[in-house]
């Protein structure tokens, strides 16, 4: 939709440059949530937990989803089972990777913003016997990285996620690439995909920029949130919500390399692009009202920290004040 940055050369596992991405990374972030969220997942996820508890009498805001309906018959009371929350969290981080990704108009990239938010998550939900886990849709298909505990596996998972942002900025150079490749090319293969290895009740969280058409998510995220906590971390460049007054110019597909001249000089294009955009995201965000995603935006023209700050704090708060 917009251009793309030139981008570098994709760096090793073991390139220099990456780690110090990540150091700088790790320190932003714990620096940031340290001292402003407590307990042990910093409030990612909080309030209920997975194993079966006590049940008590069924109370006005309460989730129907956890009336037990054999003890309500025996009462003849609507009663409530309670949960024990997990000692161990187990996340997944499902992270759009493909050429979409590779462009950016304002401070940063979109690819900059993938990382920083699978960076937050990896960081925040890092704990003793906590296990990381992600899923990449890539070019080249899907890509998992199975759910392990440790510092050097946490680290691993990053770094996957750094260094296949070269394969996507790649095939943004790359016309003949298209954006109808394999499965892998499709967010929703991805969501399917961590359907099937996440076993274990966890959070799941999703990073992308959502751009694929709605329907899509549809029946992923109903399976995934049935199961899981799924949180949203949606990435956006303003170009993507309106085109400014600039005359004729040329856009180009990242995905698939197409272009096209626009002429931004009249208005009615100019609304009709805007009203487009508007309208794809209410759509999206339909979807993620009817599964109960929370959802963290990120802009390529805003500080990204501090949307994920109020993000987290927010919604800590709130599903504290559930649990209550």
């Amino acid at each position: 939709m917009a251009r793309t940055e030139a981008a570098p050369e994709a760096p090793t596992a073991n390139d220099p440059a990456t780690r110090e991405v990540l150091r700088r990374l790790e320190i932003d972030v714990t620096r940031r949530l340290d001292g402003l969220l407590q307990g042990q997942h910093r409030g990612l996820r909080a309030g209920h937990g997975t194993e079966p508890g006590d049940t008590r009498l069924y109370a006005p805001g309460d989730d129907v989803r956890r009336i037990d309906w054999n003890v309500s018959a025996r009462t003849l009371e609507p009663q409530v089972r309670e949960a024990i929350a997990e000692r161990e969290l187990q996340t997944w981080i499902v992270v759009d990777r493909t050429a979409r990704l590779a462009m950016g108009t304002a401070r940063c990239t979109k690819d900059d913003l993938v990382l920083a938010a699978s960076g937050t998550v990896a960081f925040v939900t890092n704990a003793d016997g906590n296990r990381l886990g992600a899923v990449l849709a890539t070019a080249d298909g899907v890509r998992t990285v199975p759910a392990r505990s440790g510092r050097r596996h946490l680290l691993r998972v990053l770094d996957d996620v750094a260094t296949t942002a070269g394969d996507a900025a790649g095939a943004a150079r790359r016309p003949e690439a298209g954006d109808a490749g394999p499965a892998g090319t499709d967010l929703a293969a991805a969501l399917e995909r961590v359907g099937v290895v996440a076993r274990r009740r966890g959070l799941v969280v999703v990073i992308s920029d959502f751009l694929r058409p709605p329907s899509d998510l549809v029946r992923p995220l109903g399976v995934l949130s049935q199961r899981h906590d799924v949180v949203a971390v949606r990435v956006v460049d303003p170009l993507e919500l309106a085109l400014p007054d600039v005359g004729r110019i040329t856009i180009s597909d990242p995905a698939s390399g197409v272009q096209r001249v626009v002429h931004t000089g009249k208005a009615r294009v100019r609304d009709a692009y805007a009203d487009d955009a508007a309208a794809h995201r209410a759509a999206v965000d339909e979807v993620f009202r009817r599964f109960r995603v929370d959802v963290a935006d990120l802009s390529t023209d805003r500080p990204w920290l501090d949307d994920m700050v109020r993000f987290l704090s927010g919604r800590r708060q709130r599903l504290t004040g559930a649990a209550r």
